[in-house]
């Protein structure tokens, strides 16, 4: 956690953040009243927004941690598209007032990186998953277990930030993209996973397990 890059602010909320500051003392300077009180509200709205908290990582084997920061909208045996087989499927959705910073679920090998353009609905509805724009990461385990995770732009998102590449290594709860204002994170399973949330469970990016794997042999 020492090394953690940005344990406060996340980088890319600094140029949001140095603007609307700006455009706050502006207003307090030049305007004043109502105007500049609703421009600091706006300010501290997305100082919030754009918090990126270093996280305790749980160390417990086999453990399927939360990518995201938001709540369980959906439980669920899935096809995963993705990596091309039956799947649980554990659905995350963000609002604007959660973390937007992504996290590794687990400790593998990504195998494929999938970017799809696509439309803006509601994060939360179930046509988001395979119609929002979202970028998809298939990663193997090094027990050779697949676990996929998609970043899915929502209703005001409009800009999906994915840091990593085919062939990277990562570490669960490693910071690895950032979608901006309100969205959601799939992550497909193997059938085999225990499942440890329910529909409606808060959860926070890192700190919550999932689900736990099979263990294989």
């Amino acid at each position: 956690m020492n090394n953690y890059p940005h344990p406060i602010i996340a980088r890319e909320g600094w140029p949001y953040l140095a603007a609307i500051v700006i455009l706050a003392l502006l207003a307090s300077h030049f305007v004043g009243g109502i105007i500049a009180f609703l421009v600091w509200l706006i300010a501290l709205f997305v100082l919030q927004f754009f918090r990126d908290p270093a996280r305790e990582i749980p160390v417990d084997e086999g453990v399927v941690l939360s990518p995201a920061d938001g709540r369980v909208i959906k439980v669920e045996r899935s096809q995963d598209p993705y990596g091309e087989r039956d799947a649980i499927l554990v659905s995350v959705f963000m609002n604007v007032f959660n973390v937007h910073s992504n996290r590794s679920p687990v400790d593998g090998r990504i195998e494929k990186i999938q970017y799809f353009p696509g439309k803006f609905f509601n994060a939360d509805l179930d046509k988001a998953s395979l119609e929002n724009e979202r970028n998809a990461i298939v990663l193997k385990t090094h027990d050779n277990q697949t676990v996929t995770f998609v970043q899915v732009a929502g209703l005001i998102a409009r800009r999906i930030l994915c840091y990593v590449k085919p062939g990277d290594e990562l570490r669960r709860g490693q910071r690895y993209g950032f979608i901006r204002f309100g969205s959601r994170v799939d992550v497909y399973l193997p059938l085999d996973a225990h499942v440890r949330v329910s529909i409606g469970d808060k959860v926070a990016a890192t700190t919550t397990i999932l689900a736990v794997l099979a263990q294989n042999g």
